[in-house]
């Protein structure tokens, strides 16, 4: 059945806020790294990780973007370059990894609320529940209400942060020193750990891509925004570090009251209160732009045969795939039940799988179609690529070996997550099993 064609699209200035909030949202969520890397080896964390996990997923994304600006992004990629079974693999890693990844922003909305309501983590469940379905209401809106709303929240979230930043650099004027950056001393586990923490807060770069005939202009409007966006998320996480490592707040303390208790130590509780509605506005933003990108994807895969057709249709009114929105939300109401660490080390682990699958495809399409238009394209050859390209494959192996290497809840955390990669294969047998010409094409 034919769909209707979407006419409503957000602008480029929307999208900036989208991919800022799909990819970080502020650095709510960055409070471990100094409790895990110490002040001699966070800043070097939290500087380098970035460069060698999130820069060559930014390129990727773009030049794959480019050539291919459709609805389903990744999963539309690997398929064209690796064929339905690996493009099936694709949509299912980061549909799972998305539950994941969606499970942990309502546990941050209630740990940010506590600030004001202390007794509200006995109701955990139910305000989490409130925050799925009043998300899922607005994505079934449709794209544009889900732009204007993650402006107004990128504005709640930036202020608190500046004026933090603002008064910090104030207070300790010319005294402002960032400590010598090592590794060494610091535990391989805990360095798995920290890298996990960065690595989580920088995320989800191909998740924007989902919705790209929803966009105005959608290779230009991603080139700018995927850059402005990095920059603003490497600025606020630097500054936003810099500023608990100078106001002299004890690791486990951040650790576990977060910017709200370092908002207190700077000015008083007037600015912890905004940090904290800060932080709630983060969590509801991330959850927001999230659902958006996921729920895209199943309803491509639908499209092509590899889920069922229900998945595929639009609602009347708001052409949003609202069947594929709702599904996602029961499956994460089901999801907040696990805690927050454990949740991290997960949806990290996931997301990797699925993000190897697109620099395979970026490979592939180099060698299969070098005379596609592409018009963004890395300056670099197949070699070098390849090259480039080992960077966060190591990153990635390193944080999953630290988290094997430390606390017994993070070995099953780790252990989980490859599990749930083997389902993949599991769902592709019940496909071709119905649907057994899949299996030639």
């Amino acid at each position: 059945m034919q769909q209707p064609v979407l006419t409503r699209k957000i602008k480029p200035f929307q999208l900036v806020a989208l991919v800022f909030f799909t990819v970080s949202g502020g650095p709510y969520g960055l409070e471990p790294l100094l409790n895990y890397a110490g002040e001699h080896a966070a800043f070097l964390i939290l500087l380098v990780t970035p460069l060698l996990w999130d820069v060559p997923a930014i390129f990727t994304v773009l030049e794959l973007n480019s050539m291919m600006p459709v609805t389903g992004g990744y999963y539309k990629w690997v398929k064209h370059a690796l064929g339905p079974r690996w493009g099936f693999y694709e949509g299912w890693w980061t549909w799972i990894y998305t539950f994941v990844d969606l499970a942990i922003y309502p546990v941050l909305f209630v740990t940010y609320a506590s600030y004001f309501f202390p007794g509200i983590e006995a109701y955990r469940i139910q305000v989490c529940l409130v925050i799925v379905w009043l998300s899922a209401i607005l994505n079934i809106l449709g794209i544009v209400p889900v732009g204007r709303t993650a402006l107004f929240l990128g504005a709640a979230v930036l202020s608190p942060l500046i004026i933090l930043i603002v008064l910090v650099i104030y207070q300790h004027g010319d005294n402002i020193s960032i400590p010598s950056q090592t590794l060494n001393g610091l535990p391989f586990s805990s360095f798995g750990i920290a890298l996990y923490t960065v690595m989580w807060n920088c995320l989800g770069w191909d998740n924007v891509t989902t919705y790209a005939e929803e966009v105005e202009t959608p290779v230009r409007s991603y080139l700018i925004s995927s850059f402005a966006a990095f920059a603003l998320v490497m600025v606020v996480y630097f500054f936003a570090i810099m500023a608990a490592q100078q106001s002299g707040i004890s690791h486990s303390s951040f650790l576990e009251d977060g910017f709200p208790a370092l908002g207190e130590i700077v000015s008083g509780r007037w600015l912890g209160a905004i940090l904290a509605i800060g932080g709630m506005a983060s969590s509801l933003g991330i959850y927001a732009a999230v659902l958006l990108s996921v729920s895209r994807v199943p309803k491509a895969m639908a499209g092509d045969g590899l889920l069922p057709q229900r998945l595929n249709v639009l609602h009347s009114r708001f052409q949003t795939p609202y069947v594929s929105i709702i599904i996602c939300s029961i499956v994460v109401s089901f999801m907040i039940l696990w805690p927050f660490a454990e949740l991290l080390i997960i949806d990290v682990t996931v997301y990797g799988a699925g993000l190897s699958l697109e620099y395979i495809s970026l490979i592939k399409l180099r060698i299969t179609s070098p005379n596609v238009k592409r018009p963004f394209k890395i300056p670099l050859n197949v070699a070098a690529l390849c090259m480039v390209l080992i960077l966060p494959f190591g990153v990635y192996f390193i944080a999953l070996a630290g988290a094997f290497a430390s606390t017994p809840k993070s070995i099953q955390a780790a252990i989980f997550a490859i599990c749930i990669l083997l389902t993949a294969e599991v769902a592709w047998r019940l496909v071709t099993w119905r649907k057994p010409h899949l299996k030639r094409s």
